[in-house]
């Protein structure tokens, strides 16, 4: 995706920003234990949370990314400092692992879906790859929550737009600044929170639901996070699971 081969350093350099702190710290509440598992990461970028989840003690984990450019990054880190972590350049709705993994992690990847049946193409790829019993877990855009117009969450570092009352399709546009001054943007697209129980109950998933982002209270100021976490929350997590046999 050229798109993204062109902003890889950026985004990179995008995971020091404020709202990152509650993107990880939901992320790892929501994957629980992780030491001992298979785990493919889809929409993987340049493959922080992919090493993170070796690190936390994975069996193995294979990255993957439409971005060329991404996918670099995550082999350089890999050669720098070699976790054992695979990688790999394809779009994730094309990925045809069949009960591949007992964890499917999709960062940011659902909100990429134009349309409802290429939506449904991703889900249909998270169930296939999962051994039975085994989780989804990733976040998203808060579709019950869209952006009317341009909202600002510049203290967390970013701004969303979207046109009010967005219809099934329509873009949402992101800008991010990082501390060093770098700005750079990216388009995702809503679909409605109705679309997106179909495609999982579609794809056979159970217990399929929307978390609220999390921070640690023990380290972050709560006031400084209320309109993030509790007025008006941009993202959202989710986590659903493939029924045993």
């Amino acid at each position: 995706m050229a798109e993204y081969d062109a902003i890889a350093d950026a985004y990179r350099a995008s995971k020091e920003l404020p709202f990152r702190r509650a993107e990880q710290h939901t992320l790892f509440g929501l994957l629980g234990e992780v030491r001992g598992l298979d785990i493919l990461d889809l929409a993987c970028g340049e493959g922080f949370y992919s090493r993170r989840m070796k690190r936390a003690g994975a069996a193995s984990v294979t990255g993957l990314d439409l971005s060329a450019g991404m996918i670099e990054l995550a082999r350089e880190s890999e050669r720098r400092e070699p976790l054992g972590c695979r990688y790999l350049v394809s779009d994730a709705a094309d990925f045809e692992g069949r009960e591949v993994a007992d964890l499917v992690v999709a960062m940011f990847l659902l909100n990429y879906a134009e349309t409802a049946e290429r939506l449904r193409r991703f889900v249909r790829v998270c169930h296939d790859a999962l051994r039975p019993g085994g989780r989804l877990v990733g976040m998203n855009d808060n579709i019950e929550n869209p952006p009317r117009g341009t909202v600002s969450w510049e203290k967390y570092g970013f701004t969303k737009t979207c046109r009010p009352d967005p219809e099934e399709g329509e873009p949402i546009l992101y800008r991010m600044r990082n501390a060093d001054g770098t700005e750079f943007g990216f388009r995702n697209f809503y679909l409605k929170p109705e679309t997106y129980a179909d495609a999982f109950r579609r794809a056979g998933f159970a217990d399929f639901r929307w978390r609220r982002p999390t921070v640690d209270p023990a380290s972050e100021d709560e006031e400084f996070w209320r309109d993030f976490l509790v007025e008006d929350p941009p993202l959202a997590a989710f986590s659903a699971v493939k029924p045993a046999r």
